[in-house]
């Protein structure tokens, strides 16, 4: 093989290729995991021995990194290597990586009833743009970028009606080796991400009114042309938990939180999974639905009533 070529050089022309088929911001994770993992470690050698992977996933597990985080970096590194064997710049070998066994479960963070209803009656209350934010995502279940786009035409109060047809989101840009950041407006996580969502009626008495006076174009949270960044926002939404007294929750807790009253309430998955516009039920099934001992109880006895 007389063209090889280093792992650097096989990245950086993976990379042009890429950034043609790829959203702007999948572009940029990309180039964030290659730039601050891959290279470092293997950016001069001209080829990659299994047994230098696995070392490299045992070294990232000690600094910490979550292994999703690690399994996103192996993706970014296998692509690339398919890219260079491709144009036969490199020798493809097929790696078997092994992770521990996860031994603890990630807790999910979610709002009490009581302090759920406690953010949305104070909502109701003190009511600000902001704040109406936070009680969107309380009553649809929508992430913080899709919140930060949301413009006063997504919002359909005739028919009682959220469209998400957009995210904000702020991304590393790497430029002749220096990184600058750039919020950009984009369509959402997946085609899934794309969804309408029913307003509820507390919901829908708060927007009515004042669906009437606003410009249409301005964005929700802001009420202004010019939207508000999630880095923004998740700084407010902490102060506004803190003044309420709830104890500390991510902003995705109020995700967490709206998909787990509905599957309290006995909502059917496939509908849930539809509202977060999640990729696939089985990412609902695996967060959300964790039949307690009563749950399995009930299973059982039905069963066996079935046998009888």
């Amino acid at each position: 093989m007389n063209n090889q070529k280093t792992i650097s050089e096989i990245i950086h022309l993976w990379q042009i290729d890429k950034k043609q088929y790829v959203k702007k911001s999948s572009f940029s994770a990309y180039m964030l995991l290659a730039e601050n993992h891959l290279l470092p470690v293997f950016g001069h050698k001209y080829n990659i021995e299994e047994a230098e992977v696995q070392a490299f996933v045992f070294q990232k597990l000690e600094q910490g990194l979550r292994q999703k985080t690690i399994k996103d970096i192996l993706i970014v590194l296998k692509m690339a290597l398919k890219f260079g064997a491709k144009n036969k710049w490199i020798t493809n070998n097929q790696f078997d990586i092994q992770f521990p066994t996860e031994r603890e479960k990630q807790n999910m963070e979610v709002l009490s009833r009581a302090n759920q209803k406690k953010v949305m009656n104070h909502i109701q209350e003190h009511f600000t743009f902001r704040n109406l934010g936070v009680y969107i995502c309380l009553s649809a279940g929508i992430r913080i970028g899709e919140v930060c786009a949301l413009t006063w035409e997504d919002i359909d109060t005739d028919n009682g009606i959220i469209s998400i047809k957009r995210t904000i989101q702020r991304i590393y840009v790497i430029e002749d080796g220096n990184r600058k950041t750039e919020l950009i407006l984009d369509s959402p996580k997946t085609k899934n991400s794309n969804r309408d969502i029913p307003i509820s009626k507390d919901l829908l008495k708060m927007l009515k009114p004042i669906k009437k006076i606003v410009n249409q174009s301005f964005f929700v949270l802001t009420n202004e042309a010019k939207p508000t960044e999630p880095r923004t926002y998740r700084t407010f939404y902490k102060n506004l938990m803190k003044e309420l007294g709830i104890p500390d929750l991510k902003f995705h807790g109020l995700r967490h939180s709206f998909a787990t009253r509905c599957i309290e309430s006995k909502c059917d998955y496939k509908t849930v999974s539809v509202l977060l516009g999640h990729s696939n039920i089985s990412t609902t099934l695996n967060l959300y639905v964790h039949p307690n001992l009563e749950q399995k109880k009930k299973c059982i006895d039905q069963m066996f009533k079935g046998l009888k």
